[in-house]
């Protein structure tokens, strides 16, 4: 009696084209779904939270756990946002010559990424540079230090001086700024938060623009999958012929202009 296998059981199945073509889908089905819903792609394109974020990282962004709960996804861990947290949200206002338009003249609210430094309730102002809540002062941690060269009473004694005296402040914000002053303190006001970027001296944030609504948040950076170096302002050129040059310019230049060290750097 012969034990030699039939033909059709060593027989290796080849996968046909279109077996391979499903099998690619289902991974860009996947990934669409992750970036979607989970995550979402940012990359830096200022200074304003240097030496946290640098000017050409690219991060993957949580936009589930400080979004609004939803009973259809138990499983979840949502939270609301917390004092120290880096944060990605939309701006609360169009400021003429500094954010984008569309075609038709609508505003664009710009994507940035701060520090949350205040929370609903919050009292806030700085000394010298140094941030104070509820009259206990916060830890300088990655924030740019404040020196003799680059103190500035607006910004390093906020809001001892009203935005109507500093050039980038927001006309309605200029306008409203003193309803929220008490006894020299900001006071955040419910559903309301207050942003800096770590970079305090270079940082069009909550001091120029306001308070952020908590439906403006968008979600915190996990980690840097990529960083490729840029300088401020580089990466927000617009038209055609910007960003094919930049394309050229990030091929001839990818391995010595990637900054390996900080891949899949952890942002906290």
């Amino acid at each position: 009696m012969s034990t030699k296998p039939a033909a059709s059981a060593i027989i290796n199945r080849e996968e046909t084209p279109f077996e391979a073509l499903a099998g690619i889908c289902s991974v860009l089905v996947v990934g669409l779904f992750i970036l979607t819903f989970l995550g979402q792609n940012y990359v830096i394109p200022s200074g304003s939270m240097e030496n946290t974020l640098l000017v050409g990282d690219h991060l993957v962004v949580d936009q589930i756990t400080l979004s609004p709960p939803a009973s259809w996804m138990p499983l979840i861990r949502y939270r609301e946002p917390r004092r120290g947290d880096i944060v990605v949200f939309h701006k609360p206002v169009n400021q003429p010559g500094i954010d984008a338009t569309d075609a038709d003249g609508t505003p664009q609210y710009t994507p940035l990424v701060k520090r949350l430094i205040g929370v609903p309730g919050d009292h806030i102002h700085l000394r010298n540079g140094i941030v104070i809540v509820n009259g206990v002062a916060q830890p300088v941690g990655f924030a740019q230090p404040t020196t003799t060269d680059n103190f500035n009473e607006f910004l390093d004694d906020f809001p001892a001086v009203s935005p109507a005296e500093a050039a980038g402040a927001s006309e309605a914000w200029a306008v409203n700024f003193s309803n929220y002053v008490h006894d020299g303190d900001l006071v955040v006001p419910p559903g309301m938060y207050f942003m800096m970027g770590d970079n305090r001296h270079n940082s069009l944030d909550s001091r120029y623009w306001g308070f952020v609504p908590r439906a403006n948040i968008i979600g915190r950076p996990l980690f840097n999958y990529w960083s490729f170096k840029a300088t401020d302002g580089q990466l927000e050129q617009t038209g055609i012929g910007h960003k094919l040059a930049w394309i050229g310019h990030v091929l001839v230049h990818f391995f010595p202009d990637t900054r390996w060290r900080r891949t899949f750097h952890v942002v906290r």
